[in-house]
Order: structure tokens, then sequence, then C-alpha cells
């Protein structure tokens, strides 16, 4: 894991006793900073992306904290195997964070209708970084606070869907059933087709490989790996509703024939779905899997 020291603004590599960091939340825009950017020194002050990494690291000083992370510059994106890794291991990144500052480039003041509005809610990177760290404090584009995850957790719940209960206590994001979580992500997008499934890995506890390229088979891969660990059916709750249709989807879903959705936006209407409790007899959800054929479950109808 490779950090930024608040004080020398240097970069540090640890892989043990990994001191504590705050960690920055933020949608991408122009002239947002590399790795080899920071390592240039001086050129990168002249990047628009460097005012909120330098007010993430005075803002985490304030907060006694020696160290930051940030995902544009703290990781080596011209190694695949560094990527690979280093998204896999996001979700527990945010998780494991002192505090995470969330930055909303597009909001000027403490104001709900500008919050709800924010970019940050439409994308598919910011769904972990909202819902893994236990302190998140929002930050207006002037770098003014805004509140917390907890004193705006109404409003949260109220803009992305999720529970308040699963704001407050992370954890409990895994008892969530599959299409609950994957209603989550039906109204996020991302600007890689595969950063759609990429980017729920750490909310599924899914680690698989990344294959840039293969387009929307990404998906249906993280299906597959989610079928390998969880008997919860409600992974086949998805509908093909008119909210789900763009005019880039509409050929795709005219056309599907898996059991498997062809991206999240089916689940928009799949948050009240839950699996059939342990121990319910034969009512209860039985093991099923992937095989070289296809799906083969046992289901009541």
């Amino acid at each position: 894991m490779r950090l930024i020291n608040c004080k020398t603004f240097l970069l540090e590599e640890v892989f043990n006793n990994i001191p504590p960091y705050a960690i920055l939340s933020h949608t991408w825009g122009p002239g947002e900073l590399t790795l080899q950017d920071w390592l240039s020194g001086e050129a990168a002050r002249n990047k628009p992306g460097y005012a909120k990494i330098e007010w993430s690291c005075k803002q985490a000083q304030s907060d006694g904290i020696g160290y930051l992370w940030v995902d544009t510059c703290c990781i080596d994106k011209t190694s695949s195997s560094e990527l690979s890794e280093a998204i896999n291991s996001m979700f527990a990144w945010y998780r494991d964070s002192s505090v995470c500052y969330a930055f909303l480039a597009d909001v000027g003041e403490s104001d709900d209708q500008a919050f709800r509005a924010s970019r940050w809610f439409t994308r598919g990177w910011t769904l972990q970084e909202l819902i893994a760290p236990a302190d998140l404090v929002f930050y207006s584009k002037t770098w003014t606070p805004l509140g917390t995850k907890f004193t705006k957790r109404a409003l949260l719940s109220s803009i992305t869907g999720i529970d308040s209960d699963y704001l407050r206590q992370p954890k409990k994001i895994h008892h969530a059933s599959i299409s609950r979580r994957m209603s989550w992500m039906a109204n996020r997008t991302t600007t890689r087709v595969e950063d759609i499934a990429y980017c729920m890995l750490g909310i599924f506890g899914i680690n698989m490989a990344l294959l840039y390229g293969e387009g929307a088979r990404a998906f249906l891969r993280l299906q597959e790996e989610i079928i390998k660990v969880s008997d919860d059916q409600t992974i086949f709750c998805w509908q093909d509703t008119q909210q789900a249709q763009t005019s880039s989807t509409r050929n795709v879903l005219h056309d599907w024939a898996s059991i498997l959705a062809p991206f999240p936006a089916v689940f928009q209407s799949s948050s009240r779905f839950f699996p059939r409790s342990e121990g319910g007899g034969t009512s209860a959800a039985r093991p099923y899997s992937i095989t070289n054929r296809g799906l083969q479950i046992t289901a009541p109808l």
C-alpha cells in the first residue's frame, strides 16, 4: 500500500504495520494526478487535481492523522498486477481508514437539494466509498464541511436507497440479500464497462482477476463468482423494466437469454426480495451451481 506522508507530501510504501491513514473519496475530472505526476514534484502542483489532495492532507493533519491514501496517485496504473491488487483490496482500504473525506466538487454550500444532485451519488466507485468507512465526512468544493455519514444518514438513505442500518454498521451489508445490494448500483455508472462489476467486488466479498477488454462479460463473471459462495437465489430476481432500459441497453435486453442479469440496472426494483430463511425445511433455499452446461438448480415453483 502506498501512502502520502501528510507533512512531507512524499509517497511511502508500507506492507505491514500500516499506520493510521485518512482516505479521499471523489469523482474524477480533468487534470487528475497520476503516480508519475506526483513523483515529478513541483509539476504536480499545477494540475487541477492537486488542490483536493492538499486540502485532504491538511485536514488529516488537523485530525491527528499522518497519512493519506488517494486512488489517483497512490496506485501505479501502468502496472496491471498492481491495479488488480488495488481494486480487489479497495473496499478493505476504505473500511480500515481512520476517516474518509468525501469531496463533492459540484456542491458549493450546505443545501440538501444541491447535495442530493451531486454527481458523487451517480458514480459506481463511490458506492463502496460510501458504505465501507465507519467515519465519513462530506466536504464542499471549497472544502467546507457539509456533515457526516451519521448526521446525514436519513438523507443519504433517501438518495441511495440504502437502509440507514447498513450506513451506520457497514459489516451488516453482508446480511443484505444479493438483489438488494445489486439494487444499490442500479442507477450508477462507470466510465469503463468492466468497472460496473469491478467496483462491486468488496460489496459482495469477491476477489477476481481484472480483464479489461472483456466488456459486459465482467458482470456475468461477478455473478458466477457470487454463486460459488452463496445460495441466495435473489440473484435471479431481476426484471426487464422500462426504467432499466436506455438506448444503449434496449437491444441487449431484447436478445438476452441468460438467467443471469446483463447489468445492475435491471435490479432497480429488486431491493424487496430476500432469501428463504435457514432451517425452513423443504422450503429453505437449496444449493445450486454453475456447471459446464449452465445453471443447475432445484427450486419450488
